[in-house]
């Protein structure tokens, strides 16, 4: 949810999040909260992991790539180790689904409209 507000104070919430059914999408806060906002909470079914498989494909790349590669010593060191990697991922490091582009790239060259308008994207936020 800290994510969430940090978005709506910079008037960047996404019209809906795709989450799956763990403990931390499916409680009363988060709920309340996408209400207030106009945010819809779109549930993935049960035991379908290919609902959301573009974040299943994130997550085995982050546990692979960073998560099985370090050993964090210290809560600052995860946080900082785990930002060096989200840094590369989004900023430096291009994507075949993009184009061979990096996400910087891709976002700079395909931004037609005002950026603070993203209401009409889907937006997954799996780290942050």
């Amino acid at each position: 949810m800290r994510v969430l507000e940090r978005l709506r104070l910079q008037a960047r919430l996404p019209q809906r999040i795709k989450v799956d059914n763990g403990p931390e999408f499916s409680g009363n806060a988060l709920d309340t909260w996408a209400f207030e906002h106009g945010v819809q909470i779109e549930f993935t079914r049960p035991g379908k992991p290919t609902d959301n498989g573009h974040i299943e494909s994130f997550n085995g790349k982050f546990r692979d790539e960073c998560l099985n590669q370090n050993v964090f010593l210290s809560l600052h060191d995860a946080r900082r180790t785990v930002e060096a990697w989200r840094q590369d991922y989004n900023q430096r490091r291009p994507h075949s689904s993009l184009g061979w582009l990096t996400p910087e790239e891709f976002r700079e060259t395909n931004i037609t409209c005002n950026p603070l308008e993203t209401t009409n994207l889907q937006v997954v936020y799996a780290v942050g």
